[in-house]
């Protein structure tokens, strides 16, 4: 959840002069990252939301968070290693009062001398035979694991770390063979022209080439694991210290949150390619269609990239061996300026390509609509908002309410008889946006309350009177949907305005974000970073937070994350849910919840994809419960035999049509006819759509709605 917030004016409540942290301008990466240190207390102590005491029982709380951060599996550390750090677990309050880097420095000099270690010991390891007949085991779950007490029992731990590797490496091998043998038989069942290659391979060659595959994975890790700079880890350390605040108050540095306004804004000045890293090169992945690297007709996908010039008078770095984000950070840049890359084509000759770079929109992160005819011959319009999703440095940028409102409208002119919005997985975005989307379906309101640290509660209100779309509306939701859509899902419940369907609760994100910038408050020119803060809790015009709880469907329809520990409620260091007061407004009672829910209840019941999924969902769970996992070759096939045999039941899931026809806008026809990579992503989209259980339940829904005058 975030907010548009001028922090100048926030500053106003509080001494400036407290907040002026005046430092010399850092001379290396030390003395930054010391001054990092202290200005994040600083801001942390000043304008969080619940500030907490920096103390020693804060600095244990940062003290364990760290360890699950750097070592969450416990492979690196060795118990002499943790006996070691746990001298300074009181400390780490103390250390970030002045800035003092001495546990840091410890444990990445340490973490880097045992992946060096590490390194040589699994070459050791894959120097000798393997034995995958011993009677072992392998403990999954990470509560249960136990920091090595010395470098043997730490190679024990790597070797059987890849012996499972090796044995899921020859079980996807086993699963390759037996589709395509599924294939071969059907050919030769229906006498269709064979050009289908089986040649199974035998348990010995499934071994030796599993091996080899997962001794390069592991190099490969290995080799970017010692690219990536000490500095980058100083952002995981400070982490530590935020998210013991709350698990969304994160430090953020320069490159992060370059590439957080990326995700958030939908745009980026570059290109239009994926770069994609494979054994220590980089390749151009899929190119966008439009964008200055598809427009310039000369590279291609899979092309090697193997330099970058980023600007004109500049000498062209050599990416071979390059992480693949330091390379993306050559490659963008301003918009309406140069960059040349050199590549090597597939048939060996090497091209230097120019560019001028240009804003490349992310469409994946847009509201997108299509239209639903219904098996009762009727026609609806589904809308999919992947995220609050608003430009603030852009008046004239894209933003989740307009994308919405051009959506409603398009759906309009076909007639359309009631509107799902689906907001699964949407994580959130913009505060200000949800009051925008909600005007779209009803008047002027209230919204949303917010507190803030002081007490004070602010209600925000809609203020357009005049809604585009005063019929049916259905909001789809699940355990990822957080944020900006508990505060939307919520508030058009409150008012009855839309049924919310979905997951029993949402994710319980009841918080309000602002970032800050480290260098407002630094007399310096170097580039500090940003905090992402907590500042305020949200309440709904009930009175009641989100926070922890989420929203609770008015039908609820479990899936495959209800029997996953996700949300708020599972971290440790969430706020704790509250209440207060509610504020006026007036209820618009458009359905009866109750008869909604007694029909579509009798609907799930007797739907057995339905019935069939929640099965599904259950033996998942109990899978990713199990703590232990059999690393003997027969054993561990034989398990899969009978994973196969209960997967082989939920087969019938990925055959299952909805019966719903999607029917395109005229406009994205004739794209489709130009633009290949859109025909594919939309062919795509419409088979999951038609694959969607919960949709079908939604359009029932949608159907049983009568608007009340």
């Amino acid at each position: 959840m975030w907010k548009n917030f001028k922090l100048n004016k926030f500053l106003l409540l509080i001494p400036l002069t407290s907040l002026m942290f005046c430092f010399n301008s850092p001379q290396n990466d030390d003395e930054k990252m010391q001054t990092i240190m202290v200005s994040v207390k600083n801001t942390l102590s000043y304008l969080h939301y619940s500030p907490k005491p920096i103390n020693d029982a804060y600095s244990k709380d940062v003290y364990k968070h760290y360890f699950e951060l750097v070592d969450p599996a416990k492979r690196y550390f060795l118990q002499s290693d943790m006996d070691e750090f746990s001298k300074h677990e009181n400390k780490l309050d103390d250390y970030i009062n002045v800035g003092d880097l001495t546990f840091y420095k410890l444990t990445i000099d340490r973490l880097y001398q045992r992946v060096d270690e590490i390194d040589k010991m699994t070459q050791d390891i894959f120097s000798k035979p393997i034995n995958l007949e011993e009677d072992e085991a392998l403990t999954l779950e990470p509560k249960l694991k136990k920091v090595p007490v010395n470098k043997q029992e730490q190679y024990n731990e790597w070797k059987k770390f890849i012996k499972y590797n090796i044995l899921q490496e020859i079980e996807s091998m086993n699963s390759k063979e037996e589709a395509q043998k599924e294939k071969k038989d059907s050919v030769q069942k229906y006498n269709l022209k064979d050009t289908i290659k089986y040649q199974p391979l035998n348990q010995e060659a499934k071994i030796k080439k599993a091996t080899n595959e997962v001794k390069d994975l592991v190099k490969e890790t290995f080799t970017r694991f010692k690219k990536r700079k000490k500095m980058d880890w100083f952002t995981v350390y400070m982490n530590a210290y935020t998210e013991v605040f709350d698990p969304h108050t994160n430090y953020y540095s320069p490159k992060d949150k370059e590439d957080f306004d990326t995700n958030f804004t939908g745009k980026v000045i570059g290109i239009g390619a994926i770069i994609q890293e494979k054994k220590g090169n980089l390749y151009l992945g899929a190119l966008t269609i439009g964008a200055p690297a598809w427009k310039s007709k000369q590279l291609s996908e899979g092309d090697k990239i193997l330099k970058v010039k980023s600007k004109p008078k500049e000498d062209a770095v050599n990416v071979v061996g390059m992480l693949s984000d330091e390379a993306v950070r050559l490659i963008r840049g301003e918009k309406g300026t140069p960059v040349t890359l050199t590549v090597q084509k597939k048939d060996g000759t090497i091209k230097d390509v120019t560019m001028i770079r240009e804003e490349v929109a992310i469409e994946d992160t847009f509201a997108r609509s299509i239209v639903v005819n219904s098996p009762n011959g009727k026609k609806y319009g589904f809308i999919n908002l992947p995220s609050f999703n608003a430009d603030f440095e852009n008046p004239n940028g894209r933003n989740a309410s307009d994308d919405i409102k051009n959506e409603v409208l398009k759906l309009k002119e076909q007639n359309i008889e009631g509107i799902v919005l689906d907001l699964r997985n949407n994580g959130g975005g913009s505060l200000t946006e949800v009051g925008d989307i909600m005007g779209l379906f009803m008047n002027a309101g209230p919204y949303v309350q917010v507190k803030d640290g002081n007490g004070k509660i602010q209600t925000l209100k809609n203020k357009n009177d005049v809604p585009i779309w005063t019929g049916p509306l259905v909001i789809m939701q699940n355990e990822l949907s957080a944020s900006a859509s508990e505060i939307l899902a919520g508030v058009m419940q409150d008012y009855g305005r839309a049924m919310v369907i979905g997951s029993p609760q949402s994710f319980g994100k009841g918080t309000v974000q602002t970032f800050v910038d480290l260098n407002r408050f630094l007399n310096t020119e170097d580039d500090f970073g940003s905090l992402k803060l907590t500042i305020q809790k949200f309440y709904r015009i009930t009175g009641e937070s989100t926070q922890r709880k989420g929203i609770v469907s008015d039908i609820q329809m479990k899936d495959f994350f209800t029997y996953a520990e996700i949300g708020e409620r599972y971290d440790e260091f969430a706020l704790a849910w509250d209440k207060i007061p509610a504020t006026n407004f007036q209820k618009l009672n458009y359905f009866d919840i109750k008869a909604l829910e007694a029909k579509s209840t009798g609907r799930m019941a007797k739907n057995n994809n339905y019935q069939l999924l929640l099965e599904s969902a259950q033996w998942r769970e109990k899978l990713d419960k199990e703590e232990t996992i059999t690393l003997n070759i027969n054993k561990f096939n034989e398990l899969m035999k009978q994973r196969k045999a209960q997967i082989e039941k939920f087969k019938v899931l990925t055959k299952f049509d909805n019966g719903l026809k999607f029917m395109m806008y005229p406009s994205e026809i004739e794209r489709e006819k130009k633009d290949e990579a859109f025909k594919k992503k939309s062919e795509m989209w419409i088979k999951n759509l038609r694959k969607d259980t919960y949709l079908q339940e939604a359009m029932n829904i949608i159907a049983d709605m009568s608007v009340k005058s």
